[in-house]
């Protein structure tokens, strides 16, 4: 059972400095995506990813995505990065399809106890706003392991109140659903989880570069 309990605070999502200020701390904020709110906290603070975690009740073998701000922050998260991944980073990013990648060596295990982690830049400006001042984030949907996916603070609130510090409130994101996980490792794209960008999306980008 979960026994953390702080108060948790609403404020518009255009004010990040306090939103800064905890996760430079080793805190963790949600805040909006243009899928779902997300979670997160600074993607090598392994003791800040580990009480994202314990915020959601989430089962620790489960990895956490990263998301940054624009392409060029790729390298800070993998030293390996697929054709593939680059290709459909060019045509989806920002937007709502997460990779997997081999994982730089320095990336705390809290992450991914693989040797892949899955990254994305959101089509989100408060988001990217929040990612460009932070550097890379851990973030995963911002509910209980298993609850609805959050499009609102509100339902942040609802899920999550006396768990996390802080929620920025950017409105109803535009999404409402979890974004496309393709694994870019093998010689094909491999769907791990569906979302808006098909697989037929995908394999189209492909072609187009044959």
């Amino acid at each position: 059972m979960h026994r953390l309990k702080m108060k948790t605070e609403i404020i518009p999502a255009s004010q990040i400095a306090q939103a800064l200020d905890i996760i430079k701390n080793g805190g963790i904020v949600a805040f909006p995506t243009d899928t779902v709110y997300g979670v997160g906290s600074l993607a090598f603070d392994n003791t800040a990813i580990e009480s994202i975690y314990l915020a959601k009740d989430r089962p620790i073998e489960k990895a956490i995505p990263i998301l940054i701000a624009d392409l060029d922050d790729l390298h800070q998260v993998s030293d390996a990065i697929p054709e593939m991944a680059t290709r459909f980073s060019r045509y989806f990013w920002p937007g709502p399809l997460t990779c997997v990648i081999p994982k730089k060596s320095t990336l705390p295990a809290a992450v991914s106890a693989t040797p892949t982690v899955a990254v994305r830049i959101p089509n989100h400006p408060d988001a990217r706003a929040l990612l460009r001042a932070a550097g890379p984030m851990a973030v995963t949907s911002a509910n209980i392991s298993g609850g609805l996916n959050p499009s609102t603070a509100q339902e942040v609130y609802a899920q999550l109140k006396g768990r996390i510090p802080l929620i920025l409130d950017g409105g109803k994101t535009p999404g409402g659903f979890p974004s496309t996980l393709v694994d870019c490792t093998g010689k094909e794209p491999l769907i791990l989880r569906e979302g808006p960008i098909s697989l037929d999306d995908l394999l189209q980008t492909l072609s187009d570069h044959k």
